[in-house]
Parts: structure tokens; sequence; C-alpha cells
């Protein structure tokens, strides 16, 4: 039920958004342009919302997935940085 009512949120606030720009974009050129492009840009917000909304659990998982693999590999790229400063040779000046 939470995960249903954060996403409802989320589409309702990119909607706004989107509205707001777009008729603002609209309002640029005609009083019906401006209403156009609210419309148009509620549309698009609220799409993007959308997706963005049920996109988020899997990039948290992604990310904590890439974490963890990170903590794994740390000592073996410790490892490659300590010896690569080792191959530079230091600077003339």
């Amino acid at each position: 039920m939470r995960e249903r009512i954060s996403r409802v949120v989320n589409r309702a606030k990119y909607a706004a958004v989107g509205g707001a720009i777009g008729g603002a974009i609209g309002g640029l050129f005609s009083r019906g342009a401006a209403s156009t492009g609210a419309s148009v840009g509620a549309f698009v917000g609220a799409i993007v919302g959308e997706k963005w909304a049920t996109a988020a659990p899997v990039v948290k998982r992604a990310k904590s997935k890439a974490d963890d693999e990170w903590t794994v590999a740390a000592p073996f790229v410790e490892k490659a940085k300590s010896t690569a400063r080792e191959k530079v040779p230091a600077r003339r000046s």
C-alpha cells in the first residue's frame, strides 16, 4: 500500500511540475498555447513520474549490489593503486 501511495504522489508531483513548465513555455506564445502546453507538460510529467517511481527500487538494488562488489574488491583496488604509484616515474622540474 505504501508503495502505491508513493507512486501516486510521485506521479502527481511530476505532473504538476511538467504542467507548470509546459504552461510557461506555451504562455510565451499565446493563451491557447499555454493551455495546450500545460496539458502536454502534465501528461509527460505524469509518465516520467510513473517511470521513475517504478525504476527507483531497481536502481536501489543495483546500487547496493555495486557497493557490495566494491567492498569485496577494495583490497585488490588498493593494491593496484599502490603498484601503479610505484611504476610512475617522478616528475622533473
